[in-house]
């Protein structure tokens, strides 16, 4: 990433104004447990690129984002771009990633490896 080109994932946390730039989704949840746990401060996405994976459609539910955004990834679905996705229907990461663990409890979801989850 230089200068010139814009980061393709952004995120903020509104309390304080940190902010954190990357050239990777996962990048912005490592963020937020780092901040989080030393402010106990939330973050909220200001932009994400999901690149090949496309923009995922407008359901209202975590469970249809993972299962749409799932259809591009063999491994499962990066953390942040499932944040990303839950960010533009107004969930900050903490939110989005509560209830991925209630899913990943209740068997409607899975990590088929570190912070990558899929949908049954």
């Amino acid at each position: 990433m230089n200068e010139q080109e814009p980061a393709p994932f952004v995120a903020n946390c509104t309390d304080c104004g940190e902010r954190k730039e990357t050239a990777t989704p996962n990048e912005i949840v490592e963020f937020y447990r780092r901040h989080r746990s030393l402010t106990g401060h939330d973050v909220e996405w200001e932009y994400a690129d999901y690149g090949s994976a496309g923009k995922p459609p407008d359901y209202a539910d975590l469970k249809s984002v993972v299962f749409e955004l799932g259809e591009t990834f063999e491994d499962g679905v990066p953390l942040g771009l499932v944040t990303a996705a839950m960010g533009e229907r107004g969930r900050t990461v903490s939110e989005t990633l509560d209830e991925l663990h209630e899913l990943r409890m209740t068997g409607h979801v899975w990590e088929p490896k570190d912070d990558h989850v899929s949908a049954f």
